[in-house]
């Protein structure tokens, strides 16, 4: 085996696991030479699939090994501070899930710390390896679209109920690293909201509105209880609006040729011969639908994962990015207006909510 191959233990071969062991292994410059899990069925799949692999449930087996040059962190949120935290000590690079950690506390001391072993500290936002979102930010970048107004973000399914986070931890993480790729600006303002039906406590529908410094408003909703699958952004400029449709096979960016104009304090807007004129006004333009050679993201992600491990360079999605993540996620969730529940609506005195209350 050539010696640039680089080794690497996996931990955490659950439901989204096994799909990061599929393209780390397929990649010519690794070995996935140790897979550690606390389940035995899991220990079991992992064996049977990958039987070259040194199998195992406990982590010290892995930190332990000089041969393993990198660890990669697909367990449970709640787990991941710990076990990078080790990792790193152990003078490991570190490839974790999203999100990086359950608080922006612990994410920050994981950057500091991967700063200070000077180690490579890789989050898995794998949609910014999504040659779809890349197009979408080279069209923002050029101009294509004018000025960027809003963008409207919907992330929605039946199901997988989660247990231990709530869907905007489960499913926002996607699309805020995506905002914050597109847009490269911090948000000034963060507010989010929030129902939970299934579970006390555990939203299965939230929302968040983030505003960023250009001006910008980002809008995010996420759902585990929604008849059919969306994973669509719709991005409004001043001059075209665009479409990212993850869900579709042949037309992932959609591009229309009409935009919403900014009109200044006290303009008069045009005058409209009839009302028909005024709708083909506003529907005015046509539609494109670009072609995008479309690699598997997380093919892509591995490799630059690999890449970043062999060159030194930053990742595009390092620890200060999912720190970021972290902490607007955190700052959602503070300020996120909990729904009563079931019995507690039961409970509230009706009233007509136009009517004004007395003083």
């Amino acid at each position: 085996m050539p010696e640039s191959i680089i080794k690497l233990a996996h931990f955490g071969y659950g439901y989204w696991g096994p799909n990061l062991v599929r393209n780390f292994e397929a990649l010519e410059s690794c070995e996935v030479k140790r897979i550690i899990d606390a389940d035995e069925a899991n220990r079991q799949q992992a064996a049977s699939k990958y039987p070259n692999a040194l199998v195992s449930s406990q982590a010290e087996d892995a930190l332990n090994d000089p041969e393993i040059a990198a660890v990669i962190v697909a367990t449970p949120a709640e787990t991941h501070f710990e076990l990078c935290q080790r990792a790193l000590m152990a003078g490991k690079h570190v490839f974790v899930e999203k999100p990086l950690c359950s608080n922006y506390a612990d994410a920050q001391t994981l950057v500091a710390m991967a700063d200070e072993q000077r180690r490579i500290l890789f989050t898995g936002h794998v949609f910014i390896y999504n040659n779809a979102v890349r197009e979408a930010k080279k069209l923002i970048r050029e101009g294509e679209l004018g000025d960027l107004l809003c963008i409207h973000s919907q992330r929605l399914s039946l199901g997988r109920v989660r247990s231990d986070v709530d869907v905007l931890w489960n499913l926002a993480p996607h699309d805020i690293s995506i905002l914050l790729y597109l847009l490269d600006e911090e948000p000034v303002s963060i507010n989010g909201y929030g129902h939970s039906f299934l579970q006390p406590g555990i939203n299965d529908i939230g929302f968040i509105d983030l505003v960023f410094p250009s001006g910008t408003v980002g809008h995010i909703h996420c759902s585990w209880l929604h008849p059919k699958k969306t994973r669509e952004m719709v991005i409004v400029g001043t001059r075209k609006m665009l479409v990212y449709d993850d869900v579709s096979t042949d037309a992932k960016i959609a591009i229309y040729d009409c935009g919403a104009k900014k009109t200044p304090k006290g303009a008069t807007p045009p005058p409209f011969e009839s009302f028909a004129n005024f709708q083909l006004f506003k529907r005015a333009g046509g539609l494109s639908v670009p072609r995008i050679d479309f690699p598997e993201p997380l093919s892509e992600q591995a490799k630059a994962f690999i890449h970043s491990i062999k060159t030194g360079e930053p990742p595009k999605t390092d620890g200060k990015m999912g720190a970021l993540v972290v902490g607007i996620l955190e700052k959602a969730s503070q300020r996120r207006q909990a729904a009563p529940t079931t019995e507690e609506a039961k409970n509230v005195e009706p009233r007509n909510p136009l009517e004004r209350r007395k003083p």
